[in-house]
């Protein structure tokens, strides 16, 4: 199960995001979402947990405990949406006489 944190400290790693949920089961990959341009977090982080019931249990014991002087909001990830503009066709261009 892929699980979203929020409301990180800046200084979270990885490494702190593996330990903090390791108590409650196996832990996969840890991603914390950074900034393109400056490479500093942006805050949040998905956590992705092989086993459902360990996952479900960490983000009941995790969710709205403090961290780092933050207090975490950890939920199941949703699917990322699809942007409109990512959805329209790519291509194309200019119109012939009649506007098409």
């Amino acid at each position: 199960m892929r699980i979203y944190v929020g409301n990180l400290s800046y200084q979270a790693t990885e490494d702190s995001l593996a330990e903090l949920f390791k108590p409650y089961g196996d832990v996969g990959e840890v991603r914390v979402i950074t900034d393109r341009d400056t490479g500093r977090s942006r805050g949040f982080a998905f956590v992705e947990m092989p086993n459902e019931a360990e996952a479900r249990a960490a983000i009941e014991a995790l969710d709205q405990k403090e961290n780092d002087g933050r207090t975490l909001r950890i939920n199941e990830a949703q699917p990322r949406r699809q942007d409109r503009r990512d959805s329209r066709p790519r291509g194309g261009g200019g119109g012939g006489r009649d506007g098409w």
